[in-house]
Protein backbone atom coordinates (compact mmCIF):
# COMPACT_ATOMS: atom_id res chain seq x y z
CA UNK A 1 0.00 0.00 0.00
CA UNK A 2 1.19 3.53 -0.77
CA UNK A 3 0.35 6.37 1.59
CA UNK A 4 0.18 10.11 1.13
CA UNK A 5 -0.32 12.53 3.98
CA UNK A 6 -1.31 16.14 3.45
CA UNK A 7 -3.03 19.05 5.16
CA UNK A 8 -0.12 20.47 7.08
CA UNK A 9 0.52 24.16 7.41
CA UNK A 10 1.01 27.08 9.75
CA UNK A 11 -1.52 27.56 12.53
CA UNK A 12 -1.65 29.64 15.69
CA UNK A 13 -1.61 28.07 19.10
CA UNK A 14 -5.09 26.97 20.07
CA UNK A 15 -6.06 26.38 16.47
CA UNK A 16 -7.00 23.23 14.60
CA UNK A 17 -5.86 21.24 11.60
CA UNK A 18 -7.11 18.08 9.94
CA UNK A 19 -4.61 15.83 8.21
CA UNK A 20 -5.80 13.25 5.70
CA UNK A 21 -3.76 10.20 4.75
CA UNK A 22 -4.87 8.65 1.48
CA UNK A 23 -3.91 5.09 0.60
CA UNK A 24 -3.62 3.51 -2.80
CA UNK A 25 -3.55 -0.17 -3.52
CA UNK A 26 -5.68 -2.92 -2.14
CA UNK A 27 -6.47 -4.22 1.31
CA UNK A 28 -6.46 -0.89 3.14
CA UNK A 29 -8.95 -2.31 5.61
CA UNK A 30 -6.45 -5.03 6.57
CA UNK A 31 -4.01 -2.55 8.08
CA UNK A 32 -3.75 -0.92 11.46
CA UNK A 33 -3.10 2.72 10.67
CA UNK A 34 -0.93 5.01 12.74
CA UNK A 35 0.32 8.57 12.98
CA UNK A 36 3.81 9.53 14.06
CA UNK A 37 5.58 12.87 14.21
CA UNK A 38 9.13 14.08 14.21
CA UNK A 39 10.18 17.46 15.51
CA UNK A 40 13.50 19.04 14.47
CA UNK A 41 16.39 17.37 16.24
CA UNK A 42 14.18 14.76 17.87
CA UNK A 43 13.31 11.14 17.26
CA UNK A 44 10.12 10.09 15.56
CA UNK A 45 7.39 9.62 18.15
CA UNK A 46 4.06 7.83 18.23
CA UNK A 47 0.92 9.96 18.04
CA UNK A 48 -1.81 7.36 17.77
CA UNK A 49 -3.21 4.34 16.02
CA UNK A 50 -6.61 3.16 14.86
CA UNK A 51 -7.76 -0.39 14.37
CA UNK A 52 -8.72 -1.95 11.07
CA UNK A 53 -12.39 -1.09 11.38
CA UNK A 54 -11.83 2.26 13.07
CA UNK A 55 -12.21 0.99 16.60
CA UNK A 56 -9.49 0.29 19.10
CA UNK A 57 -7.91 3.73 18.81
CA UNK A 58 -4.96 4.61 21.03
CA UNK A 59 -3.16 7.90 21.63
CA UNK A 60 0.06 9.14 23.11
CA UNK A 61 -0.47 10.89 26.43
CA UNK A 62 0.81 14.14 24.92
CA UNK A 63 -2.11 14.37 22.48
CA UNK A 64 -4.88 12.54 24.32
CA UNK A 65 -8.04 14.63 24.51
CA UNK A 66 -6.86 16.99 21.76
CA UNK A 67 -6.27 14.73 18.76
CA UNK A 68 -8.70 12.29 17.15
CA UNK A 69 -7.93 9.59 14.61
CA UNK A 70 -10.61 8.27 12.28
CA UNK A 71 -10.71 6.31 9.06
CA UNK A 72 -13.01 5.72 6.10
CA UNK A 73 -12.21 2.32 4.62
CA UNK A 74 -14.46 2.87 1.61
CA UNK A 75 -12.37 5.92 0.68
CA UNK A 76 -9.08 4.37 1.84
CA UNK A 77 -8.44 7.43 3.96
CA UNK A 78 -7.39 8.04 7.54
CA UNK A 79 -7.68 11.39 9.31
CA UNK A 80 -5.93 13.10 12.16
CA UNK A 81 -8.04 15.88 13.67
CA UNK A 82 -5.83 18.12 15.79
CA UNK A 83 -7.44 20.62 18.14
CA UNK A 84 -6.03 22.97 20.77
CA UNK A 85 -2.68 22.89 19.04
CA UNK A 86 0.42 23.88 20.98
CA UNK A 87 3.83 25.06 19.76
CA UNK A 88 5.28 21.75 20.95
CA UNK A 89 3.07 19.98 18.39
CA UNK A 90 5.25 21.45 15.64
CA UNK A 91 6.65 18.54 13.65
CA UNK A 92 6.50 16.62 10.42
CA UNK A 93 3.56 14.25 10.70
CA UNK A 94 3.70 10.83 9.07
CA UNK A 95 1.02 8.24 8.49
CA UNK A 96 1.95 4.58 8.51
CA UNK A 97 0.41 1.16 8.05
CA UNK A 98 1.08 -2.17 9.72
CA UNK A 99 -0.33 -5.66 10.05
CA UNK A 100 1.51 -6.19 13.33
CA UNK A 101 -0.88 -6.39 16.26
CA UNK A 102 1.51 -5.57 19.10
CA UNK A 103 3.94 -2.71 19.59
CA UNK A 104 1.64 -0.10 18.13
CA UNK A 105 3.83 2.74 19.36
CA UNK A 106 7.03 1.45 17.78
CA UNK A 107 7.87 2.86 14.35
CA UNK A 108 9.92 -0.23 13.50
CA UNK A 109 6.70 -2.27 13.44
CA UNK A 110 5.16 -0.30 10.59
CA UNK A 111 5.67 -1.55 7.04
CA UNK A 112 4.53 1.41 4.95
CA UNK A 113 5.00 5.15 5.41
CA UNK A 114 3.71 8.30 3.83
CA UNK A 115 6.06 11.13 2.92
CA UNK A 116 5.12 13.40 5.83
CA UNK A 117 3.46 16.78 6.10
CA UNK A 118 4.79 19.71 8.12
CA UNK A 119 2.70 21.24 10.87
CA UNK A 120 3.95 24.46 12.42
CA UNK A 121 2.21 25.94 15.44
CA UNK A 122 3.10 29.52 16.30
CA UNK A 123 2.82 30.95 19.79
Amino acid sequence: VQLQASGGGLVQAGGSLRLPCVASGSNFRNYFMGWFRQAPGKEREFVGQTGRSGGGTYYADSVKGRFTISRDNAKKTMFLQMNSLKPQDTAVYYCAATTVVSGRDQAVNYHYWGQGTLVTVSS
